[in-house]
């Protein structure tokens, strides 16, 4: 597989991934009003927006995952040295095979090189495989910066400094 940026003709295929995977894993409702957020991320230029492809097919999308840099901050509000990673996804079927790990490792990287000393994210507390995902590359569970989109809703927050961030590389 090969993590590069996606091109803007892919963006709304992207999307569409993203609404299916969710959906799939039983993670958004077909009717939620969430999944025209989750379809537009990315498409207004406001961050980096990274596919996985299929090294032989490199028009063959496995999954995707967003670096939102500010100052666009997502729902968390990032501040001036912080990213947020948002719409991890990976195609139906294709989970368990590396393709989000991969994908994480890439947006640490790119936020890396993008002098980011902060990362950091939302999940539902369902996506328990994301957050153990999230564990192994050495988030931490933020509670405090928890947030609440709508009532009944709480999403968890988790960070992750960056090497170099605290002073040592």
């Amino acid at each position: 597989m090969v993590i590069r940026d996606a091109r803007p003709d892919e963006l709304e295929e992207v999307g569409e991934l993203r609404v299916t995977a969710y959906q799939a894993a039983g993670f958004m409702s077909p009717d939620s009003g969430y999944a025209p957020t989750l379809r537009a991320l990315g498409r207004d230029g406001a961050g980096a927006v990274l596919v996985a492809v299929d090294d032989e097919d490199a028009d063959r999308i496995l999954g995707t995952v967003m670096l939102q840099l500010p100052p666009h901050g997502g729902e968390i509000g990032v501040g001036q040295e912080e990213a947020e990673v948002r719409a991890l996804a990976v195609v139906p079927g294709e989970q368990g095979k590396g393709t989000g790990s991969a994908l994480l490792r890439a947006v640490i990287v790119r936020a890396a090189h993008e002098s980011v000393r902060h990362l950091v994210l939302l999940t539902q507390p369902e996506m328990r495989g994301a957050q153990l995902l999230y564990r192994r590359a050495g988030f931490r569970r933020l509670p405090e910066r928890d947030w609440s989109p709508v009532p009944g809703r709480m999403l968890l927050a988790y960070g992750l400094v960056l090497a170099g961030a605290d002073g040592q590389d």
